[in-house]
């Protein structure tokens, strides 16, 4: 497994490690959202990223904070498993993209590597070893794209695209061969913070399906007509605007 530090790559660990043998999980460092910030302002304006941070400094924290009894209600229904990742499986890197990650691939040298919750993974990288990298995307591709599909659909009134993606990693955003998608239905009580647990729980057995298929030789592609959109965070007035007029949280 390629990782990052959310919460999404234990669930998704153990949610696969019950029935497949995992050899190891290369997990990176976070990305510096200064980083993250500079580069998202230069596709979209420091205007957008100012009111996105607004959002992350001002409301979320809130958000958070009184969503967490609710966050652990749905761990426990989806039956999420959200321990550490066993030290003797954990190997840390800088980036998944860095050079000792890259060595690492090569030693290995797995059939399937499942990515989840890192940055963008590099060409360097995919072509690294003779392997299958698949990802479990947030969202339902390619009309929601980024980050934040189930809120960005919900607040769209576009429940019917309200899901979660498994699809093959190349080097764009999100926009591998699809493998299959599931709908996801969160409940009244469910907010930003809680989307993403539902889109998980869908997306472990998806995961499984994908690697079976592969094992069998038959892993195929799907066709979906929909528009492609990058996602980004909310901003401020955005969440805000969603939330009185629509009551998406």
């Amino acid at each position: 497994m390629l990782t990052g530090q959310a919460v999404s790559s234990r669930f998704m660990y153990n949610g696969l490690s019950k029935d497949i043998e995992i050899e190891k999980v290369i997990r990176e460092q976070p990305v510096p959202m200064k980083t993250i910030m500079k580069n998202r302002a230069k596709k979209l304006g420091w205007f957008n990223v100012s009111g996105q941070i607004a959002f992350g400094l001002l409301l979320l924290p809130i958000i958070r904070n009184f969503s967490k009894n609710r966050k652990s209600e749905v761990i426990h229904k989806l039956g999420l498993n959200d321990a550490e990742i066993p030290t003797d499986k954990l190997i840390e890197v800088p980036s998944v993209n860095s050079e000792q990650s890259i060595q690492i691939l090569k030693e290995i040298n797995p059939d399937v590597v499942v990515v989840n919750g890192c940055r963008i993974v590099s060409q360097k990288v995919l072509s690294a070893v003779d392997a299958v990298f698949i990802n479990t995307h947030e969202g339902i591709t390619p009309r929601y794209r980024g980050i934040h599909g189930a809120y960005w659909a919900l607040a769209n009134r576009d429940a019917e695209n309200c899901g979660v993606t498994v699809h093959l990693v190349d080097k764009g955003v999100d926009t591998g061969g699809i493998l299959y998608q599931s709908i996801v239905k969160p409940e009244k009580k469910d907010n930003f913070t809680t989307y993403p647990y539902y889109q998980t729980a869908a997306g472990i057995p998806l995961m499984k399906k994908a690697i079976e298929a592969i094992e069998n030789g038959n892993l195929k592609t799907v066709e979906m007509h929909l528009e492609s959109r990058i996602w980004y965070h909310p901003t401020l007035a955005q969440y805000l605007w969603n939330y009185f007029t629509k009551g998406v949280k």
